[in-house]
């Protein structure tokens, strides 16, 4: 007899299927799951805009929330768009009962429009936060709740900290677009942090991708896995369904695949290795292939790849930070400010000192 795993999707209807409870159904039948829903809001939407949007009632939400609840009791609850501050300190009272709470508030849209207003933020932040087993932000949302810019990985990993000190067990930040062309995210928690990076910025930027993403987690959770093992197959199921879905004319995802892997192992390890044999092991291949891999997709040697990513960091340290040229070099990774210098120089032509400068 096939296993029934219940999975609450708390969120907001949107009419065009693409994001809100008609994608998060789909997205946790597909995943095995059974999908139970609590509407929160109507919206009226289409795949390139929100035009309207009207907030059910507190009373409403929680009937609905308290009718599954005792019924089905799902060991997962997945809460999105909350619209009505009134309804978040009763719904953190009602979903406590589950194991596992996967908060993706939605507090900004896809095309930029804040979705909720300071009330119901700091309403999130005060009761939700804290009950939170995984709490999934863009980096511009994690700015409206710190009240602080993000500008760098530093900053993306700063931001998690203090986000999970407000009682968020896992933190998982997306959408740092402080390198040009490319898109950087962060896993945090556990002691454990981890940076994933793409070059594929239009794919995981498209509409719904973060719902479609938080529920596949919580499916996954609500079938045993760990935190880290739900999102691994919950990326690589997004990665397969929503992100690459329409690259019919590139059918091999192999060469992107690794290569991706490739960026996402940089950002995690830049600051300790620059070596392209460190890299190629942790892949399992050969620096050779490696080297046809980075070729093939972007032109461009692995060696050259990581100095771009190095470089590209040492810019931000040096454009935002009052670190002192010294503290940059040893924070990327260099044994001394002259051997910083040389690489800098080699990349852009000038000193550091020279580019602070400028």
């Amino acid at each position: 007899m096939k296993r029934i795993v219940p999975v609450l999707s708390v969120t907001g209807s949107d009419c065009s299927g693409n994001v809100g409870v008609q994608a998060d159904v789909k997205t946790i039948a597909d995943m095995g799951g059974y999908p139970l829903t609590a509407v929160t809001a109507i919206t009226i939407q289409n795949s390139q805009s929100l035009i309207d949007i009207s907030h059910l009632s507190a009373e409403l939400v929680l009937k609905q929330v308290r009718t599954v609840l005792d019924d089905m009791r799902p060991a997962v609850a997945k809460v999105g768009l909350l619209g009505d501050s009134d309804v978040i300190s009763p719904l953190r009272n009602e979903i406590i009962s589950c194991k596992y709470i996967v908060l993706d508030p939605g507090i900004i849209s896809s095309s930029g429009r804040r979705l909720i207003d300071n009330e119901t933020l700091a309403a999130i932040r005060n009761y939700l936060i804290p009950e939170t087993s995984l709490l999934m932000l863009k980096c511009k949302e994690a700015e409206l709740i710190l009240k602080t810019p993000i500008l760098s990985d530093e900053d993306m990993l700063n931001a998690a900290r203090q986000l999970h000190e407000m009682g968020a067990q896992w933190v998982l930040l997306r959408g740092g677009s402080h390198v040009r062309g490319q898109l950087t995210a962060l896993l945090y928690g556990q002691n454990k942090k981890k940076f994933f990076t793409s070059y594929n910025t239009e794919g995981w930027r498209r509409h719904g991708v973060g719902g479609a993403l938080s529920a596949a987690i919580a499916t996954r959770l609500g079938f045993g896995d760990d935190m880290e093992q739900a999102i691994s197959k919950a990326h690589e199921y997004i990665h397969s369904q929503v992100v690459y879905a329409v690259s019919a004319e590139n059918k091999s995802l192999r060469p992107s695949d690794i290569y991706n892997q490739f960026l996402s192992l940089i950002a995690e390890n830049y600051q300790t290795a620059h070596d392209v044999r460190f890299y190629a092991e942790k892949l399992c291949i050969t620096p050779r292939y490696l080297c046809q891999i980075t070729d093939k997709v972007v032109a461009k040697t692995p060696k050259q790849v990581i100095a771009d990513y190095v470089i590209s960091q040492a810019k931000v340290l040096l454009d935002s930070s009052r670190l002192t040229i010294q503290e940059i070099a040893n924070k990327l990774g260099f044994s001394s400010q002259a051997l910083f210098g040389r690489f800098f120089k080699s990349q852009e032509g000038r000193s550091p000192s020279a580019y602070r400068g400028l």
